[in-house]
């Protein structure tokens, strides 16, 4: 094992993903935040130029996706074909992701290489057979220990409960094959002590040092009691268990034992975005087994909070889950993306209120941002026939742009999301007051003023292209039409092509490039769900 991180390659691809999201019913919100999250990371780095890869999918194994199945009337790839079709992809479209992959763990890319995978493990002498007894909560796919279990209460007395769903758990007893996952305590710590960042936040880091330093236990990865899963590849009696057929799937879409170039490429991921309640199976067990197949460990698992709703963290169990559709029809995807990402810290839980987004859309984007861009198109407009006048130096505005570009940057590198968001909204605050304080609509009013008029208006304008940059991972939409209104589409290129790190430097506008007005760039909302 290697003393500390390695080296960058440069001919590594930046690979992001997230979990691949169970399949027993349609997504919610709490989907959608993590999906939105590493596209707003992943944009950023092609923003920056870099070669990008950005995956997502669904697991479509396992006991609870049977169980949603037999209550459909259909066949489990019946079930996982509706909702993947019908729900999972489409909800790509209506929260603006741009990922370069999806799969599926029904995929015969996927289903043959996990066989080769644990065969190989088994063959090395990493699997034995055995029994296991003891607790598992379906709605996790999750064996429990007996001490995180929950005493049950009402209806449930005298059972166990899941911590996470509040269901009684299952009492199984099993012929399995285990993974000797006790073999790696000692491997996984000195791994953790060589990456710091490996696990993040700090405090997800701490909960997964105090688990693996507590003991380990070896992992039943077989099931014997039903049959929707991976065969077995030694013994078709049973299927592999669902966490270690699906932890493989970022192994699997990179290519692994099929496009050594490709794995080459993309392997070991940078980012594996995760809800904290898969912390462990991310952190601990598929380090383990990557480092059983010899294989490099992930970069990074950074372990999101969790959506909460009246409190509670939101659910399909609980019937608390949100479409995402519900939002976007009302606010549209960017104002979605900017919430979610806005309002709470990464890796922290937050609660979501209509209220709450309503009342940022409307101060921060309509308000702020959007009417800042509305009266600077206007007066170009109403001032300057629509012509962007000659360059010029405003220092206080370009040193605040380049503090709100280092500042981002910085963020994103930790993955701080709503600290690059706050330094972009910061920067738009000091535009507005740059505007208030230096009233064009009065300087226009004095002929004998028209230079200062010209600074005043180019400034604002070339202050705009800074931020629209800089948003342009998180609000895609909304940002590519503020780039085209102040003519930088026609005189610089696409958004796309403006590299985030150089967006600070200033005067990138030339004098003459056609300023037009758009429409409002954030609407008026004029009625808002509650609840």
């Amino acid at each position: 094992m290697p003393d500390g991180p390695p080296a960058p390659r440069p001919d590594k691809a930046y690979y992001v993903t997230t979990p691949i999201y169970y399949v027993n019913d349609a997504p919610h919100i709490g989907h959608a935040y993590t999906t939105v999250a590493g596209d707003v990371l992943t944009r950023w780095h092609r923003q920056r130029g870099e070669d990008v890869w950005y995956l997502t999918g669904t697991d479509e194994h396992g006991q609870k996706v049977l169980q949603a199945a037999d209550a459909g009337g259909v066949t489990p790839q019946e079930w996982t074909d509706r909702l993947v079709e019908g729900e999972w992809k489409p909800v790509l479209e209506t929260i603006d992701v741009a990922n370069d992959d999806f799969i599926r763990t029904t995929e015969q890319r996927h289903t043959e290489r996990v066989r080769d995978f644990w065969q190989t493990l088994h063959d090395a002498g990493q699997v034995y057979e055995g029994s296991y007894e003891g607790p598992y909560c379906v709605a996790c796919e999750e064996f429990k220990l007996p001490g995180e279990l929950l005493d049950g209460e009402g209806d449930h007395a005298g059972q166990k409960l899941c911590p996470i769903h509040g269901r009684p758990v299952e009492m199984l007893s099993e012929k399995n094959y285990f993974f000797r996952l006790s073999d790696f305590g000692d491997k996984l710590l000195a791994f953790y002590e060589a990456n710091p960042t490996f696990v993040q936040p700090e405090s997800a880091r701490n909960e997964v040092l105090s688990f693996v330093r507590s003991g380990l236990q070896d992992l039943s990865i077989t099931r014997s009691t039903f049959n929707w899963g991976i065969p077995v590849p030694w013994d078709d009696a049973h299927v592999l268990y669902v966490w270690i057929d699906a932890l493989l799937n970022y192994a699997t879409a990179a290519g692994y034992g099929t496009d050594p170039e490709r794995f080459a490429r993309l392997w070991p991921a940078d980012v594996h975005l995760v809800g904290k309640d898969i912390l462990r199976f991310h952190a601990v067990i598929w380090p383990a087994m990557l480092m059983a197949a010899g294989l490099e460990p992930p970069r990074k698992v950074f372990a999101n909070g969790w959506l909460l709703v009246g409190g509670e963290k939101m659910s399909k169990t609980k019937l608390t889950g949100i479409p995402p559709r519900q939002i976007t029809d009302v606010f549209g995807s960017d104002a979605f993306r900017y919430y979610f990402l806005r309002a709470i810290p990464f890796g922290q839980d937050g609660s979501f209120s209509w209220e709450d987004m309503s009342a940022r859309y409307k101060a921060e984007l309509a308000d702020q941002l959007g009417n800042l861009a509305s009266r600077l198109t206007s007066m170009v407009g109403r001032y300057r026939d629509g012509r962007l006048p000659e360059k010029a130096d405003e220092p206080v505005l370009a040193e605040a742009a380049a503090t709100a570009v280092a500042t981002a940057e910085e963020a994103i590198d930790r993955i701080d999301l709503q600290g690059a968001i706050l330094a972009a909204m910061d920067y738009v605050r000091v535009v507005n007051n740059y505007v208030t304080d230096n009233a064009p609509w009065q300087v226009a009013k004095d002929e004998s003023r028209a230079a200062d008029l010209d600074r005043i208006l180019y400034s604002t304008a070339e202050a705009l292209r800074v931020v629209a940059v800089l948003l342009n991972p998180v609000m895609p939409k909304a940002c590519r039409t503020l780039w085209s209104s102040l003519g930088a589409e026609a005189a610089l290129g696409p958004i796309s092509g403006a590299r985030v790190q150089d967006a600070g430097t200033w005067g990138q506008l030339p004098g003459g490039a056609t300023v037009t007005k758009s429409e409002p760039l954030f609407p008026r909302i004029e009625e808002t769900p509650t609840g």
